[in-house]
């Protein structure tokens, strides 16, 4: 499917979404790329996952931020292979960095850097472990097959918009239970 076909598509599937993330944070080695970034070399030209770029526009059109959380050992030469696929400038943030944390880390660092809650935030990432500790902080975390493609895409937008709706729910039968405002449950968040 070609890069604007899959733009048009991922623009129309966020259309039909009334919450939609703050910020998504991406994985690169067999979630945007199919390749660990250790194996190759910077000289190497580096390609994507067929959906990625389209995805990569669509997030970027409608104005939804996104970020980078990697274990890569390599981050010289993930970084050399974001500049050569021209989506570097695509991310506020990147975190690119071997670690035996599971990704927290990186999330916590990401928060830091841009104040987006947990909550706010849809993750895709290609390994279990990433997707599983990361859940447990909040963020809505989606595991890819073959990397990032439409499917995965709906499928998170899916599970954010749920998550955000029992969110909503619980906001509100605390409400009722404490008896106080919904500015003052806001404000606690």
């Amino acid at each position: 499917m070609a890069e604007e076909k899959v733009r048009d598509e991922a623009m129309q599937m966020m259309g039909m979404f009334q919450v939609l993330p703050r910020l998504v944070v991406f994985d690169l080695d067999y979630t945007l790329w199919p390749f660990y970034c250790e194996c190759r070399s910077k000289r190497e030209m580096p390609s994507l996952y067929p959906n990625a770029k389209g995805i990569l526009k669509a997030l970027q059109e409608k104005g939804i931020d996104m970020a980078i959380a990697s274990r890569s050992p390599t981050a010289d030469i993930a970084n050399t292979f974001l500049d050569k696929l021209n989506i570097k400038p695509m991310f506020i943030t990147k975190e690119i960095f071997s670690s035996w944390s599971h990704k927290t880390e990186h999330f916590q660092r990401i928060h830091a850097r841009t104040s987006v809650p947990f909550t706010s935030m849809l993750f895709f990432d290609d390994e279990d472990r990433n997707i599983k500790s990361v859940s447990k902080m909040g963020v809505t975390s989606i595991l890819v097959g073959n990397g990032v493609t439409l499917g995965a895409f709906r499928q998170g937008l899916t599970e954010f918009a749920q998550n955000q709706n029992n969110i909503e729910k619980n906001k509100q039968r605390w409400r009722k239970f404490s008896g106080k405002s919904s500015s003052e449950i806001d404000d606690e968040d």
